[in-house]
């Protein structure tokens, strides 16, 4: 294609189809294809024609622009070999940071390896109807529809626009030639078919242009599996719960070949919402921080109360002067339960182990170094890092700063302690603010220990829990706002990439430092759900739904978007919000199970699965524990001895 009208792979031609003549059997005008256009001169919605067509007896689906009739045009195939990738989008440079500092920086990248779609100049592409893997149709508020079309090799077209009508024409032409049968738990996904398949006649999708009353739209859940790197790919249905009782059921095994094929690697599918009531948001009040400490101590020292500590912590955060002895405790560095002098001991016993770590690598040397290519790789990172960790602030700012000498030591002596893991850019950003509060090496460092305990699978290699984290997004912000997820999905924004930033490090580059400081230690407490740092990015998102919904955002201003919030939000409001979506979730009495795993609700054994009335009473003490932890942070807060 063109410079700048692609993020697809590198396409090499071969015309196959060339000299066989074309036998056009359904055409439709007014369909846009939505670009992801670098350059801001060039419109982002190119009109076009859909078509199905046969060449040498072979069906196609085929689409290209209103300039080029394409009746003609030879069905070009196209391959790409492992390893390549795509075309990184490089429309403003964010300077030196790590992949993931700027959230404007996304390679696209396809596996297209074995695969029979097509592409043609200028975003034409056609797609043998043999390879449509799956079509997924939704609907904006405006009532346009769009589909997102799926090859069998797990490759999303670009989505379709139909400003003026015709998916039911479509759809009906369609079925000339396959069959397209409806997941039970999505009225929107269809799985594609050969005729001879034996899946159910399209008179019963009730797949109407006015969205009418779909036949599954009362299914509660939504299969929805998403890559990092591109739309959905549903990889288990179960088709039998759409047919009446005496409806012959068509099985399908994972070794039957009329299945799409599926790959052991995927991460899976996720279970989201669709139309499920979930009530009233509720109004949610923040109180005020953690203020006294001496107070919920016995005379031995040890904490009394460390629950109605984490509640009030929730509720409203920590005031300063108390934050270095009570992150401490957050952080597991010293035992609740642990007494005055139980604390000396710890701490000497610590100290003495961090000083052990830290001489192997300060006698390492330089000769030694040169033989080690992973140490060294460690070093230079640790220290291209650290001179631009937070130099703003006083504690790191200008040249010989003690406290940058105290980041790289930390960092360093970190990677003796999980040398496995290393450093990985990114360590330093959740290192300075916890330095910053105890301004001591020892103290900073097995503080570290206990955070990395809870976010070091985000800096994994394979990035499997970054993975995993986007999805269960997905499940809850499908959950949340499905209008919102078309909007995101019609613009190859449905992975939800732009978030990465915000999961890895905890949201440090979109708040100020000292509301980091407040806002992670409300994640520390745990409360009042697990995973409560995704309802925040959920509360985000929300927050910007008006902006984005109805607008010509595409993919590139959607990063563009995201990444210029950074210190624009507001702390306080969207803590309210995410606790308000959690309340919200935790009253309804529906949730679909997979929001419940997301939220720590509902965890079945590899034995057995939890009762419905243990699901219905952890949920419960969820939300008693939420709503009394209010209570909590309105009541004298003095110790309640046991």
């Amino acid at each position: 294609t063109e410079e700048g009208e692609s993020s697809l792979t590198e396409i090499t031609f071969t015309s196959s189809f060339r000299l066989f003549p074309l036998q056009l059997i359904f055409e439709k005008e007014g369909v846009y294809l939505h670009t992801n256009a670098k350059r801001s001169n060039q419109d982002t919605s190119i009109p076009g024609f859909i078509r199905i067509v046969e060449r040498a007896g072979v069906p196609a689906l085929e689409w290209s622009p209103l300039e080029d009739d394409g009746r003609n045009a030879p069905a070009v195939l196209f391959s790409k070999k492992d390893g390549d990738g795509g075309e990184e989008d490089t429309s403003f440079d964010p300077g030196y940071e790590p992949d993931w500092a700027v959230i404007s920086t996304v390679k696209k990248e396809r596996n297209t390896e074995q695969s029979s779609f097509s592409l043609t100049g200028h975003w034409a592409f056609s797609l043998p109807l043999s390879e449509l893997y799956s079509l997924r149709r939704s609907r904006f508020s405006l009532g346009r529809n769009f589909l997102v079309l799926t090859s069998r090799g797990g490759h999303p077209l670009p989505p379709l626009h139909f400003h003026r009508g015709g998916t039911r024409e479509l759809l009906r032409a369609l079925h000339r030639y396959i069959i397209l049968d409806p997941s039970p738990l999505d009225g929107r996904l269809f799985l594609a078919y050969p005729q001879d398949s034996g899946a159910q006649s399209f008179d019963r999708l009730q797949f109407l242009d006015d969205g009418g009353n779909d036949l599954v739209s009362r299914f509660i859940h939504d299969p929805y599996a998403t890559t990092f790197g591109g739309f959905s790919k549903v990889t288990n249905f179960f088709r039998a719960a759409l047919r009446p009782p005496e409806s012959p059921v068509h099985s399908r095994t994972p070794q039957d070949p009329s299945l799409p094929p599926q790959s052991d690697d995927e991460p899976g599918f996720e279970l989201i919402t669709c139309g499920v009531e979930l009530g009233p948001r509720p109004d949610v009040t923040r109180g005020p921080p953690l203020d006294k400490w001496e107070e919920f101590l016995d005379s031995e020292g040890r904490v009394t109360c460390p629950e109605k500590i984490k509640e009030l912590v929730f509720r409203g955060g920590i005031t300063p002067s108390l934050r270095k002895e009570a992150w401490k405790f957050l952080l597991g560095f010293y035992p609740w339960n642990s007494t005055a002098m139980e604390r000396e001991d710890i701490l000497q016993v610590k100290t003495d182990e961090y000083f052990r770590m830290k001489v192997q690598w300060k006698s390492v040397s330089e000769e030694q170094e040169m033989r080690n290519s992973l140490l060294r790789g460690y070093r230079s990172l640790i220290e291209r890092d650290v001179n631009r960790t937070d130099r703003h602030n006083t504690f790191f700012s200008g040249n010989d700063n003690p406290g940058l000498t105290l980041l790289h030591d930390v960092l360093m002596t970190y990677c003796m302690y999980n040398f496995d893991l290393g450093y990985v850019q990114g360590m330093s950003d959740l290192l300075s603010p916890i330095l910053f509060i105890t301004q001591n090496e020892v103290e900073s460092f097995w503080c570290l220990t206990g955070f990395m305990e809870l976010v070091h699978q985000n800096f994994e290699e394979s990035q499997e829990a970054m993975k995993q984290q986007l999805l269960q997004l997905s499940v809850l912000l499908k959950a949340l706002d499905p209008e919102l997820c078309d909007f995101l999905d019609s613009q190859d924004s449905g992975s939800l990439c732009f978030c990465f930033r915000w999961l890895l490090i905890w949201f440090k580059r979109e708040f100020s430092f000292e509301d980091i400081l407040t806002l992670w230690e409300v994640l520390w407490t745990r409360l009042p759900c697990e995973n409560f740092h995704l309802l925040i990015a959920c509360s985000i998102l929300q927050s910007q739904r008006g902006e984005l919904i109805g607008s010509d955002h595409d993919f590139n201003t959607i990063l563009k978007h995201i990444n210029e919030l950074t210190m624009k939000l507001d702390l306080q409001s969207v803590l309210r919000g995410a606790e308000a979506i959690c309340l919200q979730l935790l009253q309804c009495k529906e949730l679909p199970v997979m929001v419940k795993q997301v939220l720590g609700l509902y965890v079945p054994s590899s034995s057995e699965e939890a009762s419905p009335d243990s699901q219905a009473s952890e949920t419960q003490r969820l939300l008693s524990q939420s709503q009394e932890g209010a209570a909590a942070s309105n009541s004298a807060r003095g110790p309640t001895h046991p």
